[in-house]
């Protein structure tokens, strides 16, 4: 094993270019990290795992009977690693905290737009010859009241642009950050309140225990049957069968979704030339007021060249600790 070897799981064409030039050597390798696969990792001081990796207890212990002293994340989210038995096993967990705020919040963006103004609807349309405007009619987004659950990083950085569209902006968060809502006229207050008035809701927290299905069925009911939901965060920030009754029966006006709670096992794949088997992902691209994308909020170059940037700091100075 040489001791400087990183291995770089569930890695895709798009992030290879960023890190040609690391000091160390890299294996690539295009499969998810998980219980039935980490018996296939070699051994490695080092690894690079992704969002849909699994580093639960089981697969920390394989790994560190196999030599892994550090896992860097190559993202910001850390739930699906057992902090606690990384902590146990003496294996170093890294992330990268923020690569692009503007990257996720401006995807978000995107997806409330084209819902509001039904783009979507109208490019599949246009690609059939049918230039109607039957069906079309969308809502501005000035002094519409938007609701933001989460003001990290990317949170603020989606107040601010819909403070640009002139839009009524309150946001909720478990530690708000008042002085920075002042001074860009967003407004704090309750999550009954976000749920009840917004004509737009966009969640922007991390998933712990606690948020885990924040938006269920009884939050369905409180919300105005115009409403967006839009989420770039976590996939199980949304229980999405209960989503999809609301979907059904009009509670809501649509939903802009970057991410799926099952994500792990279709996202980032192309699945086209086979039978989707998950009923439910099936059913929720099914209507025609949802619009989903495949995780790709983070998708920018300039994101890429920051998490490729930090992910190999990380590394050269746990290589560096060790000499």
């Amino acid at each position: 094993m040489n001791p400087k070897s990183v291995l770089f799981f569930d890695t895709h064409s798009f992030e290879k270019p960023y890190y040609k030039n690391t000091p160390f050597p890299i294996q690539f390798f295009d499969f998810h990290l998980n219980p039935t696969t980490v018996a296939a990792a070699p051994p490695a001081m080092a690894i690079v795992c992704f969002v849909n990796d699994v580093l639960n207890d089981e697969v920390l212990e394989i790994l560190f009977k196999k030599g892994v002293r550090i896992i860097a994340l190559r993202c910001a989210g850390f739930n699906n690693v057992s902090i606690k038995r990384a902590q146990e096993l003496g294996i170093k967990v890294v992330r990268v905290p923020e690569y692009s705020p503007h990257a996720v919040a401006e995807h978000a963006v995107g997806l409330m737009l084209n819902l509001a103004r039904k783009i979507h609807k109208s490019y599949h349309r246009i690609h059939d010859f049918n230039f109607s405007l039957d069906g079309l009619v969308g809502f501005n987004i000035f002094q519409k009241q938007i609701g933001v659950i989460g003001t990290g990083r990317i949170g603020k950085v989606f107040c601010q642009i819909l403070k640009g569209f002139g839009s009524h902006v309150s946001a909720y968060d478990i530690s708000p950050d008042l002085a920075w809502a002042q001074s860009v006229g967003v407004h704090y207050t309750d999550l009954e309140t976000i749920w009840k008035n917004s004509d737009i809701i966009s969640l922007h927290c991390p998933l712990t225990p606690e948020s885990r299905h924040l938006v269920d069925e009884k939050i369905f009911e409180q919300l105005k049957p115009s409403c967006i939901l839009v989420n770039t965060s976590r996939g199980a920030l949304i229980n999405t069968q209960s989503l999809i009754t609301a979907l059904k029966h009009k509670k809501i006006a649509g939903a802009g979704l970057d991410v799926y709670e099952e994500e792990e096992n279709f996202f980032f794949r192309d699945l086209s030339n086979e039978i989707l088997d998950d009923d439910t992902l099936t059913r929720l691209i099914s209507f025609p007021n949802v619009l989903v994308t495949s995780h790709q909020g983070f998708l920018t170059h300039e994101a890429l060249q920051k998490i490729a940037s930090t992910t190999i700091n990380h590394l050269n100075d746990f290589f560096s600790e060790r000499k």
